[in-house]
């Protein structure tokens, strides 16, 4: 069974963690095949917008243990190099949208895999939790950097620390996801959010992407050059062209990403 499926449907790219037996953990060959399959959606230009989802219950539970606890097992320095940690950054330099449906549980790495994501929606089933303090460990794949700045330094501090699990909808409402679905539609809506991106000026979006990437570290004169840079390179698309026209004309764009 292969470890991550990938499809392509209407330019949107849907890819599904499918180790369900073990909750979507990451091993070896997962962590690498999704890390191609970011690859080929990143050059694919048939590919405008990323669906990122899990097989069965959960969206994924992180870190193999068994894999850990093996012989001849990777230490988790080769792990966070070789495996999650360009995973991270592929799902925030590819100037593409990507949209995490995290159906069910998210836990340690596959949590902060999930906020790494542009648009983070969950069922109303799922959950997510910090779970690394459970064995002794520290947040990694991303969670020290990105969890701080969603919620804030107390809450990030107390999920991380006490390893608390938390709902879909306290994970809305804190601004850890951009919201909760319900389960009954889970797939259909989560999905919808990223077809609809899919039809937007997406070479805008990337490009809006990018600045939030530099927003992070930027001060605010650094970053008013970044949005003057960025809205120039966006006036030059085809898309701008297209979105103007449109508005004259007052009828629906048909925006193409370029």
């Amino acid at each position: 069974m292969e470890p991550v499926l990938m499809s392509i449907t209407d330019q949107v790219a849907q890819i599904t963690l499918n180790r369900p037996e073990v909750y979507n953990s990451f091993n070896g060959p997962m962590a690498l095949a999704l890390q191609a399959a970011l690859d080929e959606c990143k050059t694919n230009p048939e590919v405008r917008a990323i669906y990122l989802t899990g097989a069965g219950k959960a969206f994924c539970a992180g870190q193999d243990i068994q894999e850990v606890t093996s012989e001849g097992a990777p230490s988790l320095e080769q792990i966070l190099q070789k495996h999650l940690n360009p995973i991270i950054q592929r799902l925030r330099n590819i100037e593409k949208p990507i949209v995490c449906g995290v159906n069910g549980v998210a836990a340690g790495a596959g949590a902060n895999i999930a906020i790494a994501c542009d648009i983070t929606v969950a069922s109303s089933k799922a959950s997510f939790i910090q779970a690394f303090i459970k064995i002794g460990l520290v947040p990694d794949s991303g969670g020290t950097y990105l969890l701080p700045r969603l919620i804030g330094w107390q809450r990030a501090a107390a999920l991380m620390m006490l390893g608390e699990k938390i709902s879909a909808a306290e994970a809305a409402s804190m601004g850890m996801i951009y919201k909760e679905l319900p389960e009954k539609k889970f797939n259909e809506q989560a999905l919808a959010i990223a077809q609809q991106l899919a039809q937007l000026p997406t070479a805008a979006i990337g490009l809006t992407k990018r600045a939030l990437n530099y927003s992070f570290t930027n001060e605010l004169d650094r970053q008013l050059a970044i949005e003057e840079q960025l809205q120039t390179t966006a006036g030059l698309t085809a898309d701008y062209q297209e979105g103007v026209q449109a508005f004259l004309e007052k009828r629906k764009p048909d925006f193409k990403g370029l």
